[in-house]
């Protein structure tokens, strides 16, 4: 396993970050797999020499983080760990129990804390942008946890570039504690974010450790070969994505190049987001063994400048509006 800097801090990760959404509670999420069950897979992951695993508060309404400490105490060294989490999401009933207010952002820290086991978050993430809260009142919130010892580092995660820069800015100009990674949506099927977001991150030193990097499996095998997996029959959020007309093309095009090399299909799509300029670590699930293993044999592959051309030839313009994430 290679290990890279994260931004332009000191940090080093793995090339690739175990995604922790997929243990917690199937109460939550059908799909969602419960701690003996997720054990091979962090098992697997440290041995493999992944150090750097994700989750959120909201993942299983808490249950991922308490999965998630449990499994890294069980197989992994504290030290030797990169354990990043999240906080915006509604975690309650009233109306302080969501966004980034300091209330929230203090009480969702200590939970997180508590649930995970740990004395400090490594990446403390904000997982979207909260119009209704001022960006000072959270930055200094973030700033403080950092400087009581709480956090080590701050992240953030799809929003507009427009609305990071503006973050990025006030924390320059106040002296706190500044973003060093966004955890933005990008695979082939959504390029969007080289608009704006990538360069920007390039820009000013920003790690990038991209979410479903397989579009949620739409680039994992050809449009007849599709099926109905317990996880798409119960979530919506893939075909409000990916529902654009030029998405079977792509996935045509990543089912050719992998033929053409006798791989699986998930490993082009993977090395094209793991070889992307500022791309730091890709975020992968994993429920099913071949997952992990086609994850991990991705980053060998360096893709020659006719196969992203393929890959990349049948984009086309997504609409202009909000996006679904």
């Amino acid at each position: 396993m290679d290990y890279v800097r994260l931004g332009t801090t000191g940090l080093q990760v793995s090339r690739l970050c175990l995604g922790m959404m997929s243990y917690g509670s199937p109460a939550w999420r059908p799909w969602v797999l419960e701690e003996e069950a997720a054990a091979p897979f962090v098992r697997s992951a440290v041995e493999a020499g992944i150090n750097f695993f994700d989750t959120a508060n909201v993942y299983s309404t808490g249950a991922s983080e308490e999965i998630t400490g449990k499994l890294l105490a069980r197989f992994a060294v504290r030290e030797e760990t990169v354990l990043a989490t999240k906080v915006h999401g509604r975690m309650g009933s009233g109306p302080n129990r969501r966004g980034l207010s300091r209330k929230h952002v203090f009480d969702e820290c200590y939970g997180s804390l508590r649930r995970l086991g740990t004395d400090y978050i490594d990446l403390y993430q904000i997982h979207r942008f909260d119009p209704h809260t001022p960006v000072e009142e959270t930055l200094e919130a973030l700033h403080d946890l950092v400087k009581e010892g709480y956090v080590r580092y701050l992240g953030a995660s799809s929003m507009a570039a427009w609305q990071f820069m503006k973050m990025l800015g006030v924390s320059r100009e106040r002296g706190w504690s500044p973003f060093v990674s966004m955890q933005d949506h990008y695979n082939l099927l959504d390029r969007e974010g080289e608009r704006e977001m990538m360069p920007l991150c390039r820009a000013e030193g920003i790690g990038v450790i991209p979410w479903s990097p397989l579009a949620r499996g739409y680039l994992t095998r050809r449009p007849e070969e599709r099926t109905v997996t317990t996880r798409g029959a119960n979530e919506s959020i893939a075909e409000e994505l990916y529902d654009v007309p030029w998405r079977d093309e792509v996935v045509n095009a990543v089912c050719d190049v992998a033929d053409a090399r006798g791989v699986p299909p998930a490993q082009i799509a993977l090395a094209w987001v793991a070889s992307r300029p500022g791309v730091t670590s890709p975020i992968v699930g994993a429920t099913k063994t071949r997952q992990l293993g086609d994850a991990l044999a991705a980053l060998e592959i360096t893709l020659s400048d006719d196969e992203v051309a393929r890959l990349e030839g049948a984009y086309g313009s997504r609409p202009l509006g909000p996006s679904a994430v």
